[in-house]
């Protein structure tokens, strides 16, 4: 039999969807009857008002909601989504930048974020990145930073699972959408408050300002609403790191050769031992400054006509500045040292300590300081309405455009050689920074005594444009067990490219900055006193460095930014349209409901890939100094512009089944068709040919290029989950889930043929004499390759006694390709055990997440994981009144270390600490 729900459930259930707007069109949830909101706030509300969404839903869906306006459970929506089962958070947007102490990425049951659409109140939103390495390098993908997503927004976010024929495709794995308040949802017809709060960070020793607002006005017909929010945060990031990475785009492990590293074999390390390359003690410091706003205007002149506008515009500044102290092992090994002592990991083979000494001071150490003028940014304008046209159909609609950017406008970069006559490494396993020196440890030895080189992309803008539209209709229907039937139309296209030329910088030859390095005196600044303290030992400390305006005025100085330097291998362009169809049958019967559909999805795309050439007569031919040079030095080398069209069409047939066992047992199953499609520079990068020595063509040589022709990631989802709902604000679940990623994306090899010089063997390229031949080659890329994830959830939450209360889950995903490896962003085992306390004006929460290791793709060479870690983070606040409440919140409470390894769990990456952070905070509300 079907469920009865009391009056109060009905109307909190009602009062939430009156929160979600027009967000039906989007994603699929339980239509009771409306009536009039009931306010409920504090903790216990949060838990009620999450389970009702969760338990009426005809399909699986997590919830979280706000426990009063503008306070979400964590000062981060990220964090409060880690939560939830089978939900993975990463540090970084693809690992490239290291972890920092916020999280920024979403990803869903063992996938990359790539795979989960994130919507603000169902609709698109662009995104921008603040790290260069994310604008612009491997791996740009589709996923958005939360980072620019303040939590004083959110009214409630729903994480949704598996997909019906009327949600927006793109998420493989499933959705997050984060859902607004709207002006017409409050009690009052006048709603102001403020929080005025300050954020403590604890390794840089900062106090930061924090402060938002919010005004929301209603009038007493309750036919006009408007909402205005602002916020404006700012916080100190400081990281101490120890890294361990590549030289010169050669692998993290280098192998020993007789050749190359003659004393080396001399002194009985065997050839085909690899060994570390750089290694550094690296300091990251950071200011973000946080700034926008969020509007909302809500028209309703009848109980069946309902209209709103919102706009909202978010911005980060984001300068930093990375040093990084770092001994050279592939230089110190090929310049002849004597080696005193070394040890081999016989089952890895790598080299794990070596101790060198040098007849005459030497370079083997290379000192990097980059400081970056950078930002991020994201807006949208959404117009949304619904219309009840008579007791049987239900028009509804949303038409807006969403931007997004990224900016590197500037690097300034001074890269010193580090002289010394003796120096080593000691490797300690990925979970302790290695040892290693570099001469004496004194004020001396640890500056630069020349300058190695100069580098760093400039003007660095990436755009990020959605435009869309969609109508819906629902037409309800007495037709035994067919409760209504959906359909719609949506049309968006969306484009992501850089804008404007990139220009790779270098040393400026007409003032020659090798001949005038930056003075010891410019060294004014000295790590801190406690760097890498808890990472392990015998690395270098007390470290000098130059200030960000030194290294300006060195670059204005001494660097090239010459158009001439363009870096069109940075640049890329991915447009696509799409157009959607779907028809949905909502269905209803005695003690059970679902929906069956399809939906019909058109995408076309267009890609830009940049060829190397010597002929400046083809089309969109730009000149460039990174280009593969033409048979006579005489030549114009640069790339030409070629723009790849294509378009498929996908159908995307759903079924979800909610059967109500009993009145507090609920079971549900789905079956599904989903896609994501390809990340851009996965699509759209630079053709590079490797040397070629074939004069007749004939052998395969070797490359890196995007893949246009990629296909969609395609995966067939099954999800079955059973929920017992045993007492007021408790349940518990289980379930089971299985994609078939019939079309996963991975790196791989494609034929290709191209032309190129030949460089005949002692040869050099581009001498007069060499010559042009067509030849195949093998370019590493990204290709399609089944996969799949299987995986298990369990999660319960339950009051105790009195005001305590806990709660806790634990998810296992085994997510790998055909090949059995595992699959990129793939996390096996991630768990949450949390607990709360409140009164009516006490309240404190505790939260422990864990996940376990975290494959985070292919980097230099080697795969590149985050180690499994633990994250601690607590709450306490006291309400005084109504309209004056305090909280405390700690993030990063246990100061967690990062630890990242490569092929082999004993060979290091990196290990990080980004210390503790402390939020107090007054709100006041009226």
């Amino acid at each position: 039999m079907k469920v009865k729900q009391t009056p109060i459930s009905r109307a909190v259930f009602a009062a939430l969807l009156g929160a979600a707007g027009g967000v039906a069109t989007a994603q699929q949830t339980a239509q009771p009857q409306q009536l009039d909101a009931v306010v409920v706030t504090g903790i216990r509300a949060s838990q009620e008002k999450s389970l009702a969404v969760k338990r009426n839903a005809d399909t699986h869906i997590d919830v979280i909601s706000a426990e009063d306006i503008g306070k979400m459970p964590d000062k981060n929506v990220a964090d409060s989504l880690a939560r939830v089962p089978g939900v993975t958070i990463l540090n970084s947007p693809s690992g490239g930048s290291g972890g920092f102490d916020e999280r920024d990425r979403v990803g869903l049951r063992g996938t990359n974020p790539s795979l989960t659409q994130t919507l603000l109140d169902g609709h698109a939103v662009a995104n921008g990145d603040w790290f260069v390495l994310d604008q612009t390098g491997a791996g740009v993908g589709r996923s958005v930073s939360f980072s620019l997503l303040p939590s004083e927004l959110v009214s409630r976010v729903e994480v949704h699972k598996n997909a019906s024929a009327s949600d927006i495709e793109g998420g493989t794995a499933g959705s997050v959408n984060i859902i607004t308040r709207k002006p017409l949802d409050f009690a009052q017809s006048l709603t102001f408050e403020a929080s005025l709060g300050a954020v403590y960070a604890d390794l840089p020793k900062k106090t930061d300002p924090q402060v938002s607002a919010l005004f929301a006005w209603k009038n007493e017909a309750k036919t006009f609403g408007l909402l205005v929010q602002a916020f404006d945060e700012k916080r100190h990031l400081r990281r101490d790191g120890v890294e361990t990475f590549a030289h010169d785009g050669a692998m993290s492990l280098t192998p020993i050769t007789a050749a190359t590293h003659p004393t080396a074999v001399a002194a009985g390390i065997p050839e085909g031992t690899l060994f570390p390359n750089l290694m550094g003690s690296a300091l990251f410091t950071q200011e973000r400054e946080r700034k926008g706003g969020f509007v909302s205007a809500q028209f309703k002149p009848t109980n069946d006509v309902d209209l709103m506008l919102t706009g909202f515009s978010s911005k980060m500044d984001a300068d930093n500045y990375n040093r990084n102290y770092m001994l050279s092992n592939q230089w110190a090994l090929s310049r002849s040292p004597a080696i005193s002592s070394f040890t081999i990991d016989p089952a890895t083979k790598i080299l794990t300590s070596a101790n060198y000494s040098f007849a005459t001071p030497t370079i083997f150490g290379v000192y990097d300081m980059i400081s970056r003028k950078s930002s991020a940014e994201t807006n949208f304008l959404n117009l949304e309405g619904s219309w009840k046209v008579n007791d049987v159909l239900k028009l509804s609609g949303n038409a807006g455009t969403s931007r997004g950017k990224g900016k590197t406008l500037s690097q300034d970069v001074y890269e010193g050689d580090l002289t010394a006559s003796s120096g080593g490494f000691q490797l300690k396993g990925s979970g302790e920074a290695p040892a290693f020196n570099i001469g004496n440890a004194n004020a001396a030895a640890l500056k630069p005594s020349g300058t190695d080189w100069i580098f760093g992309d400039q003007n660095v803008v990436v755009q990020d444009k959605d435009n869309w539209a969609q109508v819906d209709a629902e037409y309800t229907l007495d037709a035994g067990l067919l409760r209504s039937l959906k359909f719609g139309l949506r049309s968006s296209k969306h484009d992501r490219y850089t804008d404007g030329p990139i220009v790779g910088q270098g040393p400026n030859w007409g003032t020659d900055p090798f001949a005038n390095p930056l003075p010891a005196s410019a060294y004014t600044e000295t790590y801190p006193g406690n760097f890498g303290s808890g990472l392990g030992s015998g690395f270098p400390t007390g470290i000098s460095y130059p200030t960000p305006q030194a290294l300006a005025d060195y670059n204005a100085k001494y660097a090239n930014r010459d158009i001439s330097r363009r870096m069109v291998t940075h640049e890329y362009s991915v447009k696509e349209t799409t157009t959607a169809g779907y028809l949905q049958g909502n269905f209803d019967g005695d003690g059970w409901s679902g929906n069956v559909g399809l939906r019909l999805v058109r995408t076309k795309s267009s890609t830009l890939v940049w060829v190397p050439t010597s002929d400046k007569t083809l089309p969109g031919y730009v000149p460039s100094a990174f280009a593969a040079v033409g048979p006579k030095w005489t030549d114009p080398t640069g790339y030409y512009q070629t723009v790849h069209d294509r378009s498929y069409t996908d159908a995307l047939p759903s079924a979800s089944l909610r059967i109500d066992v009993t009145s507090k047992v609920v079971a549900r199953l789905s079956l599904s068709r989903t896609l994501t499609r390809p990340d851009y520079t996965a699509l759209s990068a630079a053709q590079l040919l490797g040397g070629y020595s074939d004069p007749t063509g004939k052998s395969v040589g070797s490359g890196t290029s995007g893949n246009p022709d990629l296909d969609p990631i395609r995966s067939t989802n099954f999800d079955a989950n059973i929920e017992w709902y045993f007492a007021p604000r408790a349940f518990v679940s289980m379930g089971a889930f299985h994609m078939n990623l019939n079309s996963y994306i991975t790196d791989g090899i494609q034929r290709v043929t191209a032309s190129t010089d030949v460089t005949p063997a002692g040869g050099q390229q581009g001498s007069p004499t060499n010559q042009r031949v067509t030849a195949p080659f093998d370019l590493t890329t990204q290709i399609n390759k089944k996969g799949s994830v299987t995986g298990m959830e369990f999660a319960f939450e339950t009051p105790v006694w009195s005001n305590f209360g806990i709660g806790a889950n634990y998810t296992y995903a085994d997510a790998h390709d055909a090949s059995g490896h595992v699959l990129r962003g793939a996390v096996k085992h991630t768990a949450n055990l949390n607990g709360f306390y409140e009164n009516d004006q006490f309240s404190a929460r505790i939260n422990y997440g864990y996940n376990s290791d975290n494959f985070l793709g292919r980097d230099r060479g080697t795969d590149y994981f985050q180690r499994g870690v633990g994250v601690l983070s607590a709450s306490v606040g006291y309400k005084l009144n109504e309209h004056f409440a305090l909280s405390l919140d700690a993030q990063n409470l246990n100061d967690p270390t990062l630890k990242y390894y490569g092929d082999f769990k004993s060979e290091p990456r990196a290990i990080y600490k980004n210390g503790r952070q402390f939020y107090l905070t007054a709100r006041i509300k009226y």
